[in-house]
């Protein structure tokens, strides 16, 4: 692996466990195995690392979260597999992310102290939420979901549920509250249905 590679995934982690602003250029170097002027050869300073780390990080997100959501046909059912992903695989990944998703760490680390660097996370969780939403709206329109679902507050609400049990299990690691809460949120998708609620498997079809 090439040393900037290298530097950008152990900053990765250790921003996971450490957050920004604790952690150091030196427990980076430390981490990687080279020198200051090593890492200076490549980074200009720990906010171009910064940048460098989130692009990476955006790149782990896709690849864990929308595994498989091509070969899914209805839009509820890209919806439900993107939650069984961000629950099976990306919030279990504790090699790249072994303190948890880096996007909520850093973003409620630096709303205060570093809002430019804040919003450059926020722009994720804003593509998140419209994503969701336009896969809802294209439900609504198949008839998947009743007509008079107001995509914008379903988006809302299940953005909010995966926001928060990220936070909850970054801190106590606990897979009941976070099965029980995909559950809760594939529940509510059913419960749009213009047919009614279905029961939903608590794990993706195989």
């Amino acid at each position: 692996m090439k040393l900037k590679q290298k530097i950008i995934l152990e900053a990765l982690r250790l921003f996971s466990l450490k957050g920004f602003l604790t952690t150091s250029v030196l427990d980076i170097t430390t981490a990687a195995g080279c020198s200051k002027g090593g890492f200076y050869n490549h980074f200009k300073s720990k906010e171009e690392l910064f940048l460098a780390v989130l692009a990476k990080a955006r790149e782990i997100w896709r690849t864990h979260n929308l595994g498989g959501l091509e070969e899914t046909q209805s839009p509820v059912a890209k919806v439900k597999k993107l939650l069984f992903n961000f629950r099976d695989i990306y919030l279990k990944d504790t090699d790249c992310l072994p303190g948890g998703c880096i996007f909520t760490t850093l973003s409620v680390e630096l709303d205060d102290q570093l809002p430019e660097l804040a919003k450059e996370i926020s722009r994720g969780f804003g593509g998140l939420k419209d994503m969701i939403k336009s896969l809802l709206e294209q439900a609504k329109q198949s008839g998947e979901l009743s007509e008079h679902t107001d995509t914008d507050a379903a988006a809302a609400l299940i953005f909010a549920g995966v926001l928060g049990v990220t936070v909850i299990y970054g801190v106590d690691k606990s897979s009941e509250t976070l099965d029980l809460t995909i559950a809760s949120l594939c529940d509510y998708l059913d419960r749009l249905s213009p047919n009614g609620p279905k029961a939903t498997p608590r794990t993706p079809p195989a």
